[in-house]
C-alpha cells in the first residue's frame, strides 16, 4: 500500500486498510528515539511530515493493570498501521508512541481527525471501558511550528526526545561544556574590564544612544533570548535593509559584495551608512561581541556554537537549517567563523554548523578557541 496520502480519502483508505502485524513487535525506548530522529532528517528531504501519537495509560489501580493495559494497546495498534509506520516505547513501559510517516496532506485537522477516530476505535475493541477511559493521547506532527512570536520555547520537546534527554555519556561531557563556558566567560570578563571601560566612554562620545545593544536572539530549541553587544550603529535606524538582504542570503540568492581590489567578496551587508565611525572599528576587531560572554556566563550562549540568529531569520529557514539550534547552545566563535567566516554560502555556514554539532568534543572547542584570534587579526567585515 502507498505511503502518500495527498487527500482525506487517502488517509482515510490507509487507515481503514488493516496491514498484518506479522512479526512485527514494538520497538524498546532507545530504538523508537533513535527512529524519531531518522523520521526528522527524512522528512526534511522529502518534505512530508509525519505525525507522533503518544499515548499514556493514565494511573490506573495497580501497575499490573497499568501493563496489561499498554501491552493491550500495542496489540490494538500493530495490525491497524503499515510496516512503514513506526510502533516502540517512548518512556519504556510508560508511554507508547506512534509515528505515522509519509503524510504528504495540507489539513493537519483533517489528518488528526481521522487518524483519532481510527486509532479510538482500535482501542475501544480491544480495551476495557476503565482502560479506555485511563488513556491519555497527544498528537505532534513534524516539522512543528517555529514562527509564533511568543517568548517562550517554539519548538515541541516531544518531538527531540533524543536532544531533550541525551544518554548519560554525552551529559557528561555537555556538564564539562557548561563548566568551560563559566570559567572563560568570567576569565574574559575580568580581563577585559578595563577595555570595557575605554570602549563605553568612546560609543557615547562619538554618538547618541546606549552603550549596549541589546537585541532578541533565538538560542537552542528556539528559546529567545536577549543578546548584548556594544552598540556599532546610530540609534534608530531602518532594519528592513538587512532583514531583506538575510532573506535574500537565506534563500541562496544573495551575491558576493567585493570589499577589497583583488574582488574577494563576502555574503554580507557591506559600507553599512547605519553603521558609526566607532562602530566599524569594533565591527572590524570583533569587540562590539564582547558583552556576549555574559549571555555565556548567564547560560543562552556557550563559547563555541552556531551564531544565534534574529527571530525573522528564523522565519526563513527551511526545516533542515533548524538543526543547528537544536543539537548545540549558540556560541560566540564557532567553526564557521575560523573557517569560511562571512565567504561561505548560508547553506554551508549551516553545513558547518552541524558537523560542529556532529564531532563535538571539548578539544574541538579548545582548537576552535586557540584559531579565533587569527581570525579576528585578519579582519571581520
Amino acid at each position: 500500500m502507498t505511503s502518500r496520502f495527498d487527500n482525506a480519502s487517502g488517509l482515510t483508505e490507509f487507515l481503514v486498510g488493516s496491514a498484518s502485524a506479522g512479526d512485527r513487535e514494538a520497538l524498546n525506548e532507545e530504538a523508537f528515539r533513535r527512529m524519531i530522529a531518522i523520521e526528522r532528517k527524512r522528512t526534511e528531504r522529502s518534505k512530508e511530515p509525519f505525525l507522533l501519537v503518544l499515548l499514556e495509560a493514565g494511573h490506573p489501580q495497580s501497575a499490573s493493570n497499568s501493563g496489561k493495559a499498554l501491552d493491550n494497546i500495542i496489540s490494538a495498534l500493530l495490525p491497524t498501521t503499515r510496516e512503514t509506520d513506526v510502533i516502540g516505547w517512548y518512556k519504556d513501559r510508560t508511554v507508547i508512541g506512534v509515528m505515522f510517516t509519509g503524510l504528504a496532506i495540507a489539513d493537519r485537522s483533517t489528518a488528526l481527525g481521522t487518524i483519532l477516530s481510527r486509532v479510538s476505535s482500535a482501542l475501544r475493541n480491544e480495551l476495557t471501558f476503565d482502560q479506555f477511559s485511563q488513556i491519555s493521547i497527544s498528537f505532534h506532527f513534524f516539522p512543528d511550528d517555529w514562527n509564533h512570536e511568543d517568548s517562550g520555547d517554539p519548538s515541541n520537546p516531544a518531538l527531540y526526545p533524543d536532544l531533550v534527554s541525551p544518554a548519560n555519556g554525552k551529559r557528561t561531557m555537555l556538564g564539562f561544556k557548561r563548566l568551560m563556558d563559566v570559567a572563560g566567560s568570567l576569565l574574559m570578563l575580568v580581563a577585559c574590564a578595563p577595555l570595557f571601560a575605554l570602549i563605553a566612554v568612546a560609543i557615547k562620545a562619538s554618538s547618541r544612544g546606549p552603550v549596549f545593544f541589546k537585541q532578541d536572539r533565538v538560542g537552542q530549541y528556539g528559546r529567545r533570548f536577549t543578546f548584548l553587544k556594544f552598540r556599532s550603529m546610530y540609534v534608530n535606524n531602518d532594519h528592513s535593509v538587512h532583514r531583506d538582504y538575510v532573506k535574500q542570503l537565506i534563500a541562496g540568492s544573495a551575491e558576493r559584495i567585493s570589499l577589497d581590489s583583488n574582488g574577494e567578496g563576502v555574503y554580507k551587508l557591506a559600507h553599512d551608512r547605519r553603521i558609526t565611525p566607532v562602530g566599524k572599528l569594533l565591527r572590524r576587531t570583533s569587540l562590539d561581541e564582547l558583552p556576549q560572554f555574559l549571555n555565556v556566563l548567564w547560560g543562552d550562549m556557550s563559547l563555541v556554537g552556531p551564531r544565534p540568529p534574529i527571530p525573522y531569520e528564523l522565519a526563513a529557514y527551511q526545516t533542515w537549517h533548524r538543526r543547528r539550534l537544536l543539537q548545540v547552545k549558540p556560541g560566540i566563535t564557532g567553526l564557521w567563523q575560523v573557517t569560511g567566516r562571512s565567504r561561505v554560502t548560508f547553506d554551508d555556514m549551516v553545513r558547518l554548523d552541524l558537523h560542529y554539532a556532529t564531532v563535538w568534543s571539548p578539544w574541538l572547542d579548545l582548537k576552535i578557541l586557540m584559531r579565533t584570534p587569527g581570525a579576528v587579526i585578519k579582519g571581520a567585515y
